[in-house]
């Protein structure tokens, strides 16, 4: 008779949470380390739900901040720094990531990563020369100050992106714009102009510059 091995349920938080990598460095005069990844793999043999918390969602804008994590394998989450402000240099952010069974609501794992804005790319290397003794006090400072963090959930890059994106567009605009300057130019046959002759419309272009106004504007009332 053969006995099924059950698997042991998971305390809530016991579960490791691999994520690389573990801190994550902005500078401000690097306009390409403003975009982050963090991978977060899942060697596990059933399916992963994950969410993206944040001590200071306002200054990030994360990309897929919840979402799911198929078995053995990985999600790339893009992280953007969208506060590059010297108020913020040095300023220490954390960001957690909870896991959990695709069916239970509690966290069974988390991981937190530190997110850290320098002015320079030249400050990890002022950082290293320090003496270790004062190394590891700043550790154990960031230590404290991390503990006393408090989390909140970070909204999605998608929905930022698509309040951004409110209001008429500038193509649109530039169209309506050369459509009023297109009716605002002479109709063709008129004598009495000093505009030049070939900037004379015929009245079919300017009914079509009219046509397309008219869509423009209903366009832009929508939004």
């Amino acid at each position: 008779m053969q006995h099924h091995r059950r698997q042991p349920e998971l305390v809530e938080g016991s579960l490791p949470v691999f994520v690389f990598p573990t801190e994550l460095l902005f500078y401000a005069d690097d306009q390409a380390s403003h975009k982050q990844v963090l991978t977060l793999y899942n060697p596990y043999e059933f399916a992963l739900k994950f969410k993206v918390l944040c001590t200071a969602p306002n200054k990030y804008a994360v990309v897929d901040s919840a979402g799911a994590v198929k078995p053995q394998c990985c999600v790339d989450i893009v992280i953007r720094h969208r506060d590059v402000r010297a108020c913020h240099y040095g300023v220490i952010d954390k960001f957690r990531l909870q896991v959990s069974e695709q069916s239970q609501r509690k966290a069974l794992g988390r991981k937190e990563v530190i997110a850290t804005l320098l002015p320079s790319t030249q400050e990890p290397r002022q950082h290293k020369q320090q003496p270790q003794q004062q190394q590891q006090e700043e550790e154990k400072r960031i230590k404290e100050h991390l503990a006393e963090s408090i989390f909140f959930e970070q909204a999605s890059f998608q929905q930022e992106s698509k309040a951004a994106s409110a209001g008429p567009s500038l193509l649109t605009v530039f169209l309506g714009l050369v459509c009023v300057a297109a009716l605002m130019l002479p109709t063709l046959g008129e004598l009495e102009s000093r505009v030049p002759v070939y900037l004379h419309l015929s009245v079919n272009k300017k009914l079509v510059a009219a046509y397309v106004l008219g869509l423009v504007t209903m366009v832009v009332l929508r939004t």
